[in-house]
């Protein structure tokens, strides 16, 4: 088809779906190839760039005083037949035809609307490049066309499969579509989008394919057989199909052969609107499909144009008028008739002959149906865009033109480079509102419409539109989606899950199938003290020092924390026992100070005594420093009073326990000498030296490495054990061992004076008290070591209180019961007696 102009704009379209090729025997010259098929969709995609061409024409502002042309090749939907309409509109070597104004040959081709499919495009561009020829495609829409560097002519309405991938991509996403598999067609389109999809899908972390499989382009029903059983076998419930109508075909027959249901289709731009799919036997399975869908858009005036021309048919058959000839043809395939002359037989085979006054409304339905315009919108687009180009170039000023010395480009001067120049800059909006322009790529703004499936009660079926994904200059893709709108084919109406593995839920990690997919996984619980409060988290996260997982293991507590504390029955008891010590204390003092003047108090040295019972309560007080929570003075002053308490009180005990040596020593012929070693102010003078050593030694341990409150959280995940760290355990070990060192003293020298006559001395009495010391002190350091958190301090206290009562009890028992129960042997005479009888 092609009409004359000022400027002349190429165009590729598939008016026949097949091609006969001639059989090539060597030995004659073959014949040319022929065309078979008349396609309607084809046709009504040329006439469309008729018509728009027809509209700009009419336009006074765009492109005024000039008149554009076209000339429209078929491609016959053949690569060589695209490849050689490309080459004769770049070239101008077409053989002669005549024109309306009956002028020979063909006026300057500016640039090329097509080719349809992706496989001509890529060998029409990488050819049409060499001449800078603008090629603008409505339909091939395979990524590898966006190499600016193979193809830096090329450019196209429709979005390439790289958004399609994404826009599909989103959708999984959207739906929570995390396992699906994947069949594409053995062709450019397919192939391509084959590697796209699963790099992208990788890269997005939206799910895994269970599959990925190539549709045969011709007939093997083998190989359909092998991918319906991978399809009905795999447990991906979402089957993303980027193929062709005659694939699709080809598979839905052996779908519905071992009847495969229950599976969700998604379905690329090439068979999204495909009627051929939409019939009762398919649409049990193929209903609620989803799809992605070339843009819809609104040509106002295209039916009329499509209706007027189609019209003219009554021109006489006969008439040489090229531009006639594919209506004529349109006009027979739809009728079913043939204008005269017929061919030969046809009459005789029972044909009929076309009038020309067929009904057109009735008879040309698809052709006239403009409710759903798709590529018919693209080929729109890619006229204007052209045609603004074209403007743009024209309006130039000489002297601020973007050429070399700012000059201009002229129509009749004008190299196809300097088109392009403007075509890559060029910017509108059409008038059904959508803005056209082009990236560096040569792709416009991406947009698509995603459509349903519909299979209605009464059996008719509609493709509904039920959302949009588009791309804007400064945003990535943008899904739109009215999830109450869409179809689902499943007994629940709703969306399938289709996952290989359920997610995680918070408290757990993904742990990966060995050998198979990202998608696959276990769900495993979070160890102790992590956890994950996200849906199929990766890796559970490690709760603070101070928190602890809880037992979902979905958010972090704090740790419970343990010390002994006065509330809990350990510490009462052990409290109430130090009490209870000092109480007895005090009542004993009371009790030595009412009969301080008896004979036995006055016998057994009073003064020591005194400082003995007051030592011993101090050891009974010191303990309850250990019990609460541990503070930095708490920490620094539980071991100072135990330590100079004990040594107070062993000083008191080794003290008398010399006493009574020396008071037997001086009882001898010659030994009242060593009496003047031993007065009162001697043995308050060692008492204090001795006290004053310890006070020394735990005043050195605060000052160079003091004790502290410190948080262990070493003997429970769980918990936190509030404790005081001695600091250094060499000031801890120093202090323990001066205490028992003069424990030990102290029990050697009452041990040598057990068998001093009663009267003399209380070295029994002291060498009991002092193993009943020793012995709960050496039991003391296993059990403190291997006691956790608070029952090592309750060991320590029940130490002290353990020991301090064998004092108590050991000293000073013997001599209660006789100041209260035995007076009459609390006297000088008894006393004496009790020598003398023994003597």
């Amino acid at each position: 088809m092609h009409k004359p102009g000022d400027v002349v704009l190429g165009g590729l379209f598939h008016f026949h779906d097949t091609s006969v090729f001639p059989e090539l025997s060597f030995t004659s010259e073959p014949n040319q190839l022929t065309c078979q098929g008349f396609d309607t969709a084809g046709f009504r995609f040329a006439m469309t760039m008729a018509f728009t061409i027809d509209e700009i024409n009419k336009n006074s502002h765009l492109l005024p005083n000039v008149t554009l042309g076209y000339s429209l090749y078929d491609n016959c939907a053949t690569l060589v037949m695209g490849f050689s309409a490309a080459l004769l509109l770049a070239s101008g070597q077409e053989e002669q035809f005549l024109l309306q104004e009956k002028c020979l040959g063909t006026p300057p081709v500016l640039g090329i609307v097509g080719d349809t499919f992706s496989t001509s495009s890529i060998a029409t561009s990488d050819v049409i490049g060499l001449f800078n020829l603008p090629i603008v495609s409505y339909y091939a829409t395979c990524s590898c066309l966006s190499d600016r560097r193979r193809f830096p002519t090329f450019f196209r309405t429709i979005p390439s499969d790289a958004f399609q991938v994404r826009a599909m991509i989103k959708i999984l996403k959207h739906f929570g579509w995390t396992w699906a598999g994947l069949l594409v067609s053995d062709n450019d389109y397919g192939l391509h989008v084959a590697r796209t999809f699963q790099s992208d899908l990788a890269q997005s972390g939206g799910g895994c394919l269970a599959y990925s499989e190539i549709l045969p382009l011709g007939e093997d029903p083998a190989e359909v057989k092998r991918i319906v059983e991978i399809m009905k076998k795999s447990t991906a419930r979402v089957v993303i199909v980027f193929a062709y109508q005659i694939h699709m075909i080809q598979l839905m027959e052996e779908v519905v052969r071992v009847n495969v249901t229950g599976l969700q289709w998604m379905a690329s731009e090439a068979w999204s609107a495909a009627a051929v799919l939409q019939t009762p036997r398919l649409m049990p399975y193929l209903s609620g499909t989803l799809g992605i869908a070339i843009r819809r858009g609104e040509i106002p005036g295209l039916r009329d144009f499509l209706f007027r021309t189609c019209s003219d048919i009554h021109i006489s058959s006969s008439s040489n008028n090229y531009g006639h000839s594919m209506v004529m043809q349109f006009w027979e395939y739809t009728f079913q008739c043939r204008f005269a002359p017929p061919p030969a037989g046809w009459m005789e085979a029972g044909g009929e002959l076309c009038t020309g006054q067929e009904d057109l409304e009735s008879g040309a339905a698809e052709l006239l149906d403009v409710s759903d315009l798709r590529p018919e919108y693209n080929i729109y687009k890619a006229v204007y865009a052209l045609a603004y180009a074209l403007d743009d170039m024209l309006q130039c000023k000489p002297g601020r033109g973007p050429f070399s010395g700012h000059s201009c480009a002229t129509l009749q001067t004008s190299e196809p480079w300097q088109f392009m120049h403007y075509l890559e800059k060029v910017n509108f909006t059409t008038s059904f509102g959508d803005h056209v322009s082009f990236d560096e790529n040569g792709d416009a703004l991406p947009i698509y419409d995603v459509m349903n499936w519909l299979w209605l009660p009464d059996g008719r079926t509609k493709v509904q539109n039920v959302g949009l994904v588009k791309k804007l200059a400064s945003k990535d893709e943008e899904l739109t989606l009215d999830d109450d709108k869409i179809f689902w084919n499943f007994d629940s109406n709703q969306s399938p899950l289709s996952v290989c593995s359920e997610s995680c839920p918070p408290g757990t990690r993904m742990a990966r199938r060995k050998g198979q997919p990202l998608c696959c996984f276990d769900c495993v619980p979070c160890s102790q003290g992590k956890i994950s409060n996200d849906t199929d988290s990766v890796e559970c996260t490690s709760c603070p020092e101070d928190f602890w997982s809880n037992a979902k293991r979905d958010h972090c507590v704090l740790k419970k924390t343990e010390f002994l504390s006065y509330h809990e029955p350990l510490g009462i008891c052990l409290t109430t026992t130090s009490l209870l010590g000092t109480f007895i204390c005090a009542v004993v003092l009371g009790i030595f100070t009412y009969h301080r003047s008896t004979p036995l108090v006055r016998a057994n040295n009073s003064e020591l005594s005194f400082l003995l019972l007051v030592s011993l309560k101090l050891c009974f007080l010191c303990s309850l420093l250990f019990i609460g929570r541990p503070r930095l003075w708490t920490c620094q002053l539980r071991h100072a009073a135990f330590g100079i308490s004990f040594v107070l009180c062993v000083s008191c005990i080794l003290v008398k326990t010399m006493v009574v040596l020396a008071v037997f020593k001086a009882s001898k012929p010659g030994g009242g000498t060593s009496l003047k070693w031993f007065g009162a102010v001697q043995q308050r003078g060692t008492v204090m030296v001795l006290t004053s050593i310890q006070a020394t030694i735990c005043t050195a341990w605060i000052v160079s490495a003091s004790p502290a409150p410190h948080k262990n959280t070493q003997y429970h995940n769980d918990k936190i054990v509030y404790e005081c760290v001695v600091g250094s355990t060499v000031g801890f070990a120093v202090l323990l061992g001066y205490i028992g060192l003069l424990a030990v003293l102290s029990f050697l020298l009452a041990f040598l004076a057990r068998n001093l006559p009663d009267n003399f001395n209380e070295a029994k009495l002291i060498t009991f008290s002092m193993l009943i010391f020793c012995a709960v002190w050496v039991a003391f350091v296993p059990a403190y070591v291997n006691s956790p958190g608070k029952y090592a301090v309750a060991v320590e206290v029940f130490a002290i209180l353990a020991s301090s009562f064998g004092l108590l009890l050991a000293l000073f028992g013997p001599k209660c019961y006789i100041i209260l129960l035995r007076p009459e042997r609390n006297t000088k005479k008894a006393i004496m007696g009790c020598s003398i009888t023994k003597t």
